[in-house]
């Protein structure tokens, strides 16, 4: 028997091992980013309180009393009521001429916001008044450069209701449906309300272009940069827009 030759041992490639790296590691760095707090904002508490008194010397003196001893007096009610209180007493001093209500200019005169603030606004509302026209609704009135139209209440009331639909064109016979009853014997008609229109524009003026002819259909509020509307608290017709 013939034996078989011996088979020898291949050589067999061994991989080596990948050498294992040793990493160290990374040295902690502090996050410096500053923490966002929420701070609650404090509400706001009164601390005190400002009474203001309209008497003058005179009218003090006709009641018996003087102002000196309307203030001591308020003084010693405050510290028997609350005796950790501290006062602050300051005279209000204005013109002798200065019109209006005494507590109104103390008000003015020692700067509380409420009446400078009013102030102001009546300022504003004159200088605005005085250069053009102005049309209040909640007074109903009409001033022109200052003063007052003298519209009649029906006069008014058409202009009123042209201003509330601004930028719309009204026709005659809505005016004449809107602003007078049925059984009015002294309604116009869909021709002589033009006659109530050209009495509206002689009053106003320089500034009757604001009552605007559309030719065929009937009249449109045309306002300008000389022309004002206040409407007071109340809301505009619910169609003005």
């Amino acid at each position: 028997m013939t034996n078989a030759p011996a088979l020898l041992d291949r050589p067999t490639a061994v991989t080596a091992p990948a050498p294992v790296r040793h990493l160290r590691p990374l040295p902690q760095v502090a996050d410096h980013r500053p923490e966002v707090v929420a701070v609650p904002k404090p509400a706001a508490a009164p601390r005190g309180f400002a009474l203001y008194v309209g008497l003058d010397e005179l009218k003090a003196a006709a009641d018996g009393v003087s102002l000196p001893v309307l203030v001591e007096a308020l003084r010693r009610t405050i510290a028997d009521l609350a005796p950790s209180a501290e006062t602050y007493a300051a005279v209000a001093l204005a013109p002798q001429q200065a019109g209006g209500r005494d507590v109104d200019v103390v008000r003015l005169a020692l700067h509380e916001p409420g009446a400078v603030a009013r102030t102001k606004a009546e300022t504003d509302e004159q200088a605005e008044a005085a250069r053009g026209v102005v049309v209040d609704i909640s007074r109903k009135r009409v001033v022109i450069d200052g003063e007052s139209a003298g519209l009649t209440f029906k006069e008014f009331e058409l202009l009123q209701y042209l201003v509330l639909r601004e930028g719309r064109t009204i026709e005659r016979t809505e005016l004449v449906s809107s602003l007078w009853d049925a059984n009015d014997a002294d309604a116009p008609g869909e021709r002589t309300i033009d006659v109530h229109v050209r009495r509206l524009r002689s009053k106003l003026g320089a500034f009757q272009d604001i009552v605007r002819t559309v030719r065929g259909v009937g009249y449109r509020f045309d306002r300008h940069a000389d022309v004002a509307v206040r409407y007071g608290s109340g809301a505009p017709s619910p169609d003005r827009f």
